[in-house]
């Protein structure tokens, strides 16, 4: 994994020209930009108009496919799905619920072993289904693409998927089901009937015709289905051209029946390898000596399709426009030629049929390179072929992971401290968070950063790092994503995270003149001079229009107000209110002078609150105490020798008459309040 075999591929970008000018570019965390520059170190350069564009190249374009998004989806369920297997089996989250009991302490038993054996190839299963339901519906967009360019581009995605589900379905047969020799051909088998699946729609066609046997394709439909080992369906049709040519009834038959009798080890049948291999060579020998004798002669056809039963390779090879690929060539050669093959041995057919197959003529392609090493039981070249061949990480990440629990990277570490499994799904979710902004046509809520993060959940080494370095770069555009994001840290206790987004969002908040949104954010982010400055501008408007905005969110201030001074008088200032609007006037009184002599009342806000008791001076009923008159003269007197306290320097005359009128009638007022203060307490005093 650590280097690459061959160059990388060069992107050609269109109306680029790099040979003529020199090119400027900034990597991004998932794209570039890339533009021409007027720099030229050869020639001097002329202004003359370059390149009006600035193109932005991405790494994973696949992730904006919204067919493919669907795959990315569907199998993010399956991954996590996985991951809990894992856990249970090994105790971590609860306990396993599998055929016996599991303690924490004891090792599972080959019953539970087995068990979740079973469970990993049903969850390989769930993957393929994925990536065939994936490509089944590109197909059809690619049928319904209404420009060829549209269509090409389907088509191409078709094949990577198609060669995606082939890879898969042959790990998942020699890596993780582990089929023995005999039952390995039979999954071969199946593995080659299902990507060579065009003979279905032959089939169709052929007996749908009014005479199957005149159909031009009758021939090469009977020798496909004896190259993929469908004898049964071979047959039938053989005996459609019996009924209809009586000189070639008989040869139909006798073929026929060695169709029949070919032995085949079924799933349920219990006879041991070597019962079958002495069954298949005497067989084996009835199809030599048949074809020997020239019982077939007079048919070129019949006579072609009893060498292929024999494994001739002339004869398969003669076949190659219906074999299509050498793996099909392969397991062919193998059905009728060594049906008992060996895990062990099948590097070397697999590489004698390439060989084979090719003949010189052309050199492998990567997907012959992927196969091979597949049969080469590699999985560490399978990975690396992979990664290069492919155009995004989903494939090489998710196989990566089911293979690794099964046990088979465990030994396969990398030279920077993450183990193959990690990195490639760090890288995979790296990707995903690319895709962090909404795209035309879908909503916010389909992209796929939100996978991601469980993907890095499950990097136990550097996916929480990871996952803070790209959280923080996805741009919070609306409050609902702002709030997903938010939610995401606090479930994993990312402190710094959560205050650093409750502050953008307090920001903004107080650039849309959204005070109440932005001391709920600036509180959630425990962010004491953030909360001041909104507190100040909640003063300043009430100030300016004689009201708060956002009652609700002050009376419900609670434990919060206490997180700075500023808060915690606003909070005691709209208390004061609320006391007044009762009629609680003493209650009110106490709290009002209280606010002024703990010095948590910013200073320009004096006169405020010194005209805010004017009314309960005036009330008829005395309700400041002497000594809390003269703690509110102490005040006035303060301000008054500390002034100008409010406005800019040079404020306007007209502004400062105004203060100098309310502070005289503060004075007028206190006066008399002192004196019905002194009388009443001196008639209590007597009394």
């Amino acid at each position: 994994m650590e280097e690459l075999d061959s160059e990388p591929t060069v992107t050609l970008i269109p109306g680029v020209n790099s040979k003529k000018k020199q090119m400027c570019f900034d990597w991004g965390p998932g794209e570039m930009l890339v533009c021409e520059t007027s720099f030229n170190k050869k020639e001097k350069s002329e202004t003359v108009p370059g390149c009006p564009f600035i193109y932005i190249i991405r790494k994973d374009i696949d992730v904006y496919s919204q067919i493919l998004r669907k795959l990315f989806n569907e199998s993010h369920g399956i991954f996590v799905g996985l991951q809990r297997i894992e856990e249970e089996l090994t105790g971590k989250s609860r306990k396993a619920q599998l055929p016996c009991f599991l303690s924490l302490q004891d090792a599972p038993c080959s019953c539970c072993m087995s068990f979740h054996f079973c469970r990993l190839v049903r969850v390989s299963k769930n993957y393929r289904s994925v990536i065939r339901a994936c490509m089944e519906e590109m197909h059809q967009a690619a049928i319904a693409a209404k420009d060829p360019a549209s269509g090409r581009q389907f088509s191409s995605q078709v094949s990577i998927l198609s060669a995606m589900e082939l890879i898969w379905n042959l790990c998942e047969i020699l890596f993780i089901e582990v089929a023995p020799a005999g039952p390995l051909l039979l999954h071969l088998l199946d593995w080659v009937r299902l990507h060579v699946c065009e003979v279905d729609s032959l089939l169709a066609d052929v007996l749908g015709s009014e005479n199957p046997s005149k159909h031009e394709s009758f021939w090469n439909l009977v020798t496909i289905l004896v190259l993929q080992g469908r004898l049964d369906e071979a047959r039938q049709m053989l005996s459609k051209e019996a009924d209809v040519s009586p000189t070639s009834a008989g040869m139909c038959r006798i073929l026929g029946d060695l169709m029949r009798t070919m032995p085949v080890l079924s799933p349920g049948n219990t006879q041991t390898l070597t019962e079958l291999e002495l069954k298949w060579q005497h067989w084996h020998e009835e199809c030599e000596r048949h074809l020997q004798d020239g019982t077939f002669a007079s048919s070129p056809h019949l006579e072609s399709l009893c060498k292929i039963m024999l494994g001739d390779e002339a004869a398969l090879l003669e076949q190659k426009e219906l074999l299509n690929n050498w793996y099909h060539f392969l397991v062919t050669r193998l059905l009728y030629s060594h049906p008992t093959v060996k895990p062990i041995d099948l590097h070397f057919y697999a590489q004698s049929s390439l060989d084979l197959f090719l003949g010189g003529e052309s050199s492998p392609e990567p997907l012959d390179n992927i196969l091979m090493a597949a049969f080469e039981f590699d999985i560490h070249q399978v990975i690396k072929e992979c990664s290069i061949a492919l155009s995004n990480w989903w494939f090489v990440a998710h196989l990566t992971d089911l293979l690794d629990h099964c046990k088979l990277l465990q030994s396969h570490n990398l030279y920077f401290g993450s183990n193959m499994r990690e990195f490639l799904l760090l890288e995979y979710a790296s990707g995903l968070f690319a895709h962090h902004r909404p795209s035309r046509l879908s909503s916010d809520c389909c992209s796929l950063w939100q996978l991601g993060v469980d993907y890095f959940d499950y990097c136990p080494e550097l996916g929480r790092v990871s996952l803070e370095l790209h959280i923080e770069r996805i741009p919070l555009s609306t409050e609902q994503k702002a709030l997903k994001v938010l939610r995401i840290c606090e479930q994993r206790q990312m402190t710094e995270q959560v205050r650093s987004i409750c502050k953008i969002l307090a920001m903004k908040a107080v650039r849309n003149n959204r005070l109440g949104s932005a001391l709920s954010w600036s509180i959630r982010a425990k962010d004491a001079a953030f909360a001041t400055l909104v507190s100040d501008r909640f003063l300043r408007d009430y100030c300016e229009r004689g009201c708060f905005s956002d009652l609700d969110l002050i009376d419900n201030l609670g434990p919060a107000m206490m997180l700075s001074d500023r808060l915690t008088f606003l909070g005691k200032y709209r208390e004061f209110h609320r006391f007044y609007g009762e009629k609680r006037f003493c209650d009110a009184a106490s709290l009002l002078l209280s606010l002024m002599t703990s010095q948590i009342a910013p200073r320009c806000f004096w006169v405020t609150l010194l005209t805010d008791a004017l009314p309960l001076l005036e009330q008829k009923q005395v309700i400041f105490t002497t000594e809390q008159t003269y703690e509110l003269m102490r005040c006035l007197e303060d301000l008054a020798s500390g002034r100008p306290v409010r406005g800019e320097p040079g404020a306007q005359r007209l502004q400062e008459d105004i203060e100098n009128t309310k502070l005289e009638m503060l004075r007028l007022a206190l006066a008399r309040n002192l004196a019905r203060a002194i009388i009443k307490e001196g008639s209590l005093e007597g009394s």
